[in-house]
């Protein structure tokens, strides 16, 4: 029974603190988008893909999920040199507090192992790629041009990398009796 309420604690918590995580940048972009925030926010998301990537390249036990992560590390570090260039043009620093971000989140991923840290790393990814598509739909309509072209042409990749995500649901849901698919989403049991 103390075993059970760890798990639920542990699961609430870490849900909890992607929700927050995903919800930093939708509140950061309501009043419309800057080019400097969106450089930051968009860093710190990138940042924190790769640091979550890397730590499911570790953990999985899926190789699907292995080779996924995979990916995203060299695609959010493309992406991440692709801003640093438009931070750079522009005369923007990049804020240290994506480290600080990703370290928390990876800090969150790292209590969990086997299958739980596949659920919650999938189930992450979904929710990550939601928010940072709609940071880059709202960016494409910025008034700054090198930063409206830059998300533009960022958001079929970024769309792709949801399609992938969800994809996996359904590899995790077939590979394991603890994972249940609600919705089209993995919830860890």
């Amino acid at each position: 029974m103390k075993t059970s309420t760890f798990k639920f604690a542990n699961t609430f918590f870490a849900g909890m603190f992607f929700a927050a995580f995903s919800l930093i940048g939708a509140q950061a972009f309501a009043a419309g988008v800057d080019t400097d925030d969106f450089i930051d926010e968009a860093s710190a998301k990138g940042i924190a893909e790769i640091e979550a990537g890397k730590l499911a390249i570790q953990k999985s036990t899926f190789p699907e999920v292995k080779a996924y992560a995979k990916k995203m590390i060299e695609d959010h570090a493309t992406a991440n040199k692709e801003l640093r260039a438009l931070a750079t043009k522009k005369n923007v620093k990049v804020a240290d507090d994506a480290e600080l971000l990703s370290r928390a989140k990876a800090y969150v991923l790292k209590q969990r192992d086997g299958e739980s840290f596949d659920a919650a790393y999938v189930n992450n990814q979904i929710d990550a790629h939601k928010a940072t598509i709609k940071l880059y739909k709202d960016a494409s309509s910025s008034t700054d041009e090198d930063v409206r072209r830059l998300a533009a042409t960022s958001l079929p990749k970024l769309e792709h990398h949801l399609t992938e995500a969800e994809a996996l649901v359904g590899v995790l849901a077939r590979g394991s009796n603890n994972i249940k698919v609600d919705d089209g989403k993995a919830d860890h049991h």
